[in-house]
């Protein structure tokens, strides 16, 4: 489907049902807007929330009236990355899937035409940096903060190894990876880790303000600009996690549960 077909009236769109009832969704002036809604859990992503997120890539590709997506957390929390516990919030099968070929939903924001704003307004770890390394704008409160854990649970992130280093070059993302060092919001700004840092209370103001430029663009030419600076990133290797030792990795998600410190053959 072309982004210049006929316009489309976007407050007549019904808004998917993404199969988790932690991402919720509306649409309002032509923009799809996801909350990630969990936060008794730091809004930890179950595997069931992160398809939610790609079904919403899919289907807003798909839709004319659509010119942005704005991603979002409540509370204190932006995303505190995958859900360790192994929990599970829907009965969403595999053979269900929108898209059987890949289960995470980083892929598809990239592939998704329209323009991905991660509106930032708390902590943001892991998983959590992933989605803004894949959104298009990144705009976070002066509270976020951001910090990449995986390599304390034993997890080779192969979408940080992708992206990390494209944007804040190859010394800093060893340093964060590596050493799991925390950052405030106006370090990761400094560094390119986001695109703009707003007081806490200005940050709808700002994301407003941003969503408001995108609208005026032209969404033939945004779509192809997109593409073609994300066809200069490397492809996340998702054969990482086959690379680690099972039993290690097991060790490391079982010791972030049981709150120990891991035990590393």
């Amino acid at each position: 489907m072309s982004d210049m077909a006929p316009d489309v009236d976007a407050s007549a769109l019904a808004t998917p049902d993404l199969g988790s009832p932690h991402v919720e969704a509306r649409v309002d002036d032509r923009v799809l807007h996801l909350t990630i809604n969990r936060p008794d859990r730091r809004n930890a992503f179950t595997q069931d929330m992160y398809r939610g997120i790609k079904r919403a890539a899919i289907w807003a590709d798909r839709q004319t009236g659509i010119d942005a997506v704005c991603i979002t957390g409540t509370d204190e929390w932006f995303g505190a990355g995958g859900d360790l516990g192994r929990r599970t919030t829907g009965a969403t099968g595999l053979d269900e899937e929108w898209d059987g070929l890949d289960h995470f939903p980083f892929r598809h924001i990239e592939r998704c035409r329209k323009i991905w704003v991660a509106r930032v307004n708390g902590v943001c770890h892991a998983g959590g940096v992933d989605l803004c390394l894949h959104c298009d704008v990144t705009i976070a409160s002066d509270r976020a903060r951001f910090r990449l854990p995986e390599l304390l649970r034993g997890l080779p992130d192969p979408m940080l190894a992708s992206r990390l280093a494209s944007a804040v070059g190859v010394a800093k993302a060893r340093y964060l990876i590596f050493t799991a060092a925390e950052l405030t919001a106006a370090e990761a700004e400094a560094i390119g880790l986001v695109g703009c840092v707003v007081a806490h209370d200005d940050l709808d103001t700002k994301v407003g303000w941003a969503l408001d430029q995108i609208r005026s663009t032209g969404p033939g030419a945004r779509a192809v600009l997109k593409r073609a600076i994300n066809s200069n990133l490397p492809q996340a290797d998702m054969s990482l996690f086959a690379q680690v030792p099972s039993e290690e990795m097991m060790e490391g998600m079982n010791s972030f549960i049981e709150r120990r410190q891991p035990k590393w053959s």
